[in-house]
């Protein structure tokens, strides 16, 4: 990864940030609910469901971006993240339309956050030395 250009660098530097920033809204806009039904049972729940799945997509669409202009290597440095399934998941939201397992979703928002959030952090630090 020496080999980054200055330019590259910045523009991975910057689709990590905006990453960690869908993550954040995340986190925000969930923070109070308390299971799947939260999501479901309200129109207010469902307009953050919505807002849920695009920023999920938000996120898959930036991790495949990166790998793509690092050309696989970059992500490798933090293996415990199924970085496949992170651009998996933008994809069955895209093109799943009105099919998308809202446990599914759930469960990525309460139990996939705090790991990918560690891994976008260390991205961050790793890219801003």
């Amino acid at each position: 990864m020496e080999s980054m250009s200055s330019e590259l660098r910045e523009v991975i530097l910057n689709s990590f940030c905006n990453v960690k920033e869908a993550i954040d809204n995340l986190y925000e806009w969930n923070k109070d609910l308390t299971d799947v039904n939260s999501l479901l049972s309200s129109s207010s729940g469902m307009q953050t469901l919505a807002a849920d799945c695009m920023m999920i997509q938000v996120i898959g669409e930036e991790i495949k971006k990166i790998d793509q202009k690092t050309n696989g290597e970059l992500l490798g440095l933090r293996p415990e993240i199924p970085w496949k399934n992170v651009k998996s998941m933008r994809d069955r939201i895209s093109h799943g339309y009105f099919d998308i397992n809202t446990d599914y979703v759930w469960d990525v928002i309460k139990n996939d956050l705090d790991p990918l959030s560690d891994a976008v952090s260390f991205f961050i630090l790793f890219l801003s030395k």
